[in-house]
């Protein structure tokens, strides 16, 4: 199996060498289980644009497709997964309705148990190794993921530094797999 199927791509179009479309076939070619479009910096207009044309990438290679905390520009395309902040899902009072699937942002025990309790079917942890993207954040470590994982009742996919090279730590550790954003934004 390869190491891809475990992980979570996370975009960001700033670190891609060339187009942004071409590296996203280029990751969805590698089979995540899924796919984060992340760009936070974009309308709402310019993102469901875009949108539209990543899921669309996604959906031919069989990578589920995440819009990230636009829970109405998901819903205007039909997108059935949203991946949300614990701010976001605090702030729209639980789970919204109409998704398939709602991953939710954590960086503590506390905030997985808010999360679950708020009806999150998969838990992003981090970070937990350190990484360009937060650059002087200490990650948090496999002990982290560890005490998580042993009391989380949905999957956890860890966050930060996450490389192929590191993934089956994250897993031994009890994580269901991993999320990448470099890796997948720059090869």
């Amino acid at each position: 199996m390869s190491p891809y199927q475990s992980m979570i791509a996370v975009t960001d179009r700033t670190l891609c060498p060339g187009e942004f479309e071409a590296q996203i076939k280029k990751a969805a070619s590698l089979h995540p289980c899924a796919l984060i479009l992340r760009e936070r910096d974009l309308s709402d207009e310019e993102y469901r644009e875009m949108a539209e044309g990543i899921r669309e990438i996604c959906s031919r290679e069989g990578v589920d497709f995440y819009v990230h905390a636009r829970v109405e520009v998901a819903r205007a395309i039909g997108c059935k997964n949203i991946h949300l902040p614990l701010p976001v899902l605090r702030s729209l009072g639980g789970r919204p309705e109409g998704f398939d699937s709602v991953s939710v942002s954590c960086h503590s025990m506390e905030d997985m148990r808010e999360a679950v309790a708020a009806g999150a079917d998969r838990i992003i942890l981090g970070t937990i190794f350190e990484t360009e993207c937060k650059k002087g954040l200490r990650g948090r470590g496999l002990s982290f993921v560890k005490e998580i994982c042993d009391v989380c009742p949905v999957p956890v996919f860890a966050i930060g530094g996450i490389k192929t090279d590191n993934l089956r730590e994250v897993m031994d550790a009890g994580a269901a797999g991993g999320c990448m954003m470099s890796g997948f934004m720059r090869n």
